[in-house]
């Protein structure tokens, strides 16, 4: 396999010491024959756009780094440095919204992955003809751009479920969240709530079996806690599924606690995302054989569950 020369990539995101992809990327460098290392690049929660521009300007001007994942960042880095992008994927345009960084002929462009990492993981999690056979609805904990990029995901899914609630705190990105998904047509009903922690867990208990819940505010990673409340009743038969697979993890514990809640964490998420950013930043294909050898490489890595 052929060996670039020395070369970078960018990780924006809260705190990226903590991720296990620090650790990790030089052993699938290695695998991958790339001569590459991986960067952080913390911003915090509630920063100035400038910090945004700052920082895909550093992606942009340097001519040893490939391309930069985004984390939690990725509605502020499409909404504040959107300007200094040459293009957008259909995705990005759609949700509004930056996950991956690509330099393609000195051309900047943003594009979002979620979406389709999101598939590859609830394919692998639930199976695609998961709705054929359930009658349960999606709880949507979150409407930033991870929240956004599932439910436009579902909204695809060849048998949808019927109904998606999406639920947020802040107004403004279940507004945009609306907005962006108004065009895509779908069998299945979505439902924008804002929830506080006792209105979540509301929204909660009245689910049907085999409804599939997600925390995909951060809560438990970026922040402690959950989004449900201590007392939240699951209804029967149901899936919880945090995005998170690092920190307190409270979210997981609650459902935990409850009888016969399938757990999901953010693991598989967490591969096949940093695996779509590598292989698009690097202009590698990584699938198949590949994606397995770098998941089973990967194992040593996953934080213990708490």
């Amino acid at each position: 396999m052929a060996t670039f020369v020395t070369e970078r990539m960018i990780f924006i995101g809260v705190s990226t010491g903590g991720s296990s992809i620090m650790g990790l990327f030089p052993r699938w460098a290695e695998m991958l024959g790339l001569d590459a290392k991986l960067e952080g690049y913390d911003i915090p929660i509630g920063a100035p756009a400038g910090a945004f521009r700052t920082a895909v300007e550093t992606i942009a001007g340097a001519d040893d780094i490939r391309g930069g994942l985004v984390t939690t960042h990725k509605l502020a880095v499409f909404r504040h440095a959107g300007r200094l992008f040459d293009d957008f994927d259909e995705n990005a345009r759609l949700c509004s919204e930056v996950s991956c960084i690509s330099k393609r002929g000195g051309r900047i462009v943003g594009l979002a992955k979620d979406p389709i990492t999101a598939a590859a993981t609830l394919e692998e999690m639930l199976g695609g003809e998961y709705w054929t056979r359930s009658s349960g609805d999606v709880l949507c904990l979150g409407a930033g751009g991870a929240g956004l990029a599932i439910t436009l995901c579902l909204l695809r899914w060849k048998r949808p479920p019927p109904r998606i609630v999406v639920t947020d705190l802040d107004g403004g990105r279940l507004a945009a969240a609306r907005e962006a998904l108004s065009g895509v047509h779908s069998a299945a009903v979505v439902e924008y709530r804002s929830a506080s922690e006792g209105a979540a867990g509301a929204l909660l208990s009245p689910l049907p079996p085999g409804s599939l819940v997600i925390n995909a505010t951060g809560m438990g990673k970026d922040r402690p806690g959950s989004p449900l409340p201590s007392d939240a009743k699951w209804p029967s038969e149901s899936i919880a599924w945090d995005l998170n697979y690092r920190g307190d993890l409270e979210f997981l514990a609650q459902a935990r606690a409850a009888p016969g809640v399938q757990i999901f964490d953010g693991w598989r998420y967490f591969l096949y995302g940093w695996t779509a950013h590598i292989s698009e930043a690097f202009d590698i294909e990584i699938a198949g054989s590949t994606f397995a050898e770098l998941a089973a490489a990967a194992e040593p890595y996953r934080p213990p569950a708490p």
